[in-house]
């Protein structure tokens, strides 16, 4: 459903920039519109709301200079007046959440992207691109460079978020070379932080919530396939340096935390700093999931000044505090009661698409 498609341009920040966030209502989305708003800038969310909640931006909603539209950019967008910058974040992130309607995700990465394009073409716009870690696939390159072209399967579960991400890349790029739009591609490794959904099977929100509920933490293999966690905060702060680098600076760039850590270790930190006493549960690796992942960081290095400055344990221990206050809600024991309802008989666990 489409609230508004068409906004005029009479609202403006003290600074010069007019932003479009789209996918702004999801996890690093409404951090964004957070932190550009707390710089001045006047803020555009767009959201179809698919995993994004209004309750991420809800404290935003009367701020003079941010306005909410609920939109599917696959759809074409048609927005009044100026704007200079454009974050194309929208896009389920999760495989539980991308892999609902596949097919929706894959027009999302290109019907979107293009539709997105075409507004950026339209109003003179600098756009960034949200990729992800993911465009490697289940990488034989350790850790994962730029440069490196991916080990992708195009016909399995995942593919229709990994090769939809790859097309939106070759999007963007080939706009860049036809009609000289500046273009900024950030793929975004693994990011965790407060705002995660606690039902979105991604590895950190999934083991906490299990952890604060007293169930058994979800291990899929062995635990030895490993990740490099990113806090949302260092991310949001990527982002906006890539956005304002010079022109020249494209990308791709991969903005993620080279901490690598394996599966296993990251569920019992998470246990000791709950304090929970839930045990592990190994269950089997689900198709084409990635046995490493670590970004080389180089390229942002050199090109942003930008490495990531949050600890693990510090970022963890907000992320923790953050689903403890969301698990001591009436609203979130109801969502609890509900789910369990609609489980069937004999499953009393969060079942997970994925250790993404």
């Amino acid at each position: 459903m489409t609230v508004q498609t068409r906004i005029d341009g009479s609202f403006h920040a003290p600074r010069a920039h007019r932003i479009l966030i789209t996918g702004g209502a999801g996890f690093i989305g409404s951090h964004l519109c957070d932190t550009l708003l707390q710089r001045g800038e006047s803020v555009i969310c767009m959201d179809n709301l698919f995993s994004g909640s209004m309750r991420n931006i809800r404290p935003l909603i009367n701020h003079p200079n941010f306005i909410f539209i609920e939109h599917d950019i696959r759809e074409p967008i048609e927005i009044g007046g100026k704007i200079d910058r454009i974050y194309n974040l929208a896009c389920p992130a999760s495989p539980r959440h991308y892999q609902r309607d596949p097919v929706g995700t894959m027009k999302t990465c290109v019907v979107g992207t293009i539709n997105v394009l075409e507004l950026a073409k339209q109003k003179s716009s600098r756009v960034l691109q949200a990729s992800t870690s993911e465009v490697y696939g289940d990488p034989e390159v350790h850790p994962q460079p730029e440069a490196y072209l991916g080990h992708v399967n195009p016909i399995g579960p995942r593919a229709c978020y990994d090769e939809g991400k790859r097309a939106a890349e070759t999007l963007m790029f080939d706009y860049h070379r036809l009609h000289g739009l500046e273009v900024k591609v950030a793929r975004i490794f693994n990011t965790y932080g407060p705002r995660m959904l606690e039902n979105d099977g991604r590895v950190v929100s999934n083991f906490i919530v299990q952890a604060l509920r007293g169930e058994p933490v979800t291990v899929y293999g062995k635990g030895t396939q490993t990740r490099s966690f990113c806090f949302v905060d260092d991310l949001v702060r990527g982002l906006e340096l890539l956005m304002e680098s010079p022109a020249s600076v494209t990308g791709p760039c991969n903005l993620g935390n080279p901490h690598e850590v394996t599966i296993e270790a990251i569920a019992r930190e998470v246990l000791a700093y709950t304090k929970s006493t839930s045990p592990l549960r190994f269950e089997p690796l689900p198709t084409d999931d990635p046995k490493r992942r670590k970004p080389a960081i180089e390229t942002a290095l050199r090109t942003l000044g930008w490495h990531p400055r949050v600890s693990l344990k510090e970022g963890l221990e907000a992320t923790i505090a953050y689903f403890a206050l969301r698990t001591a809600t009436p609203e979130f024991a109801m969502a609890t009661s509900e789910r369990q309802a609609r489980r069937p008989r004999g499953r009393g666990r969060l079942t997970l698409a994925s250790q993404q």
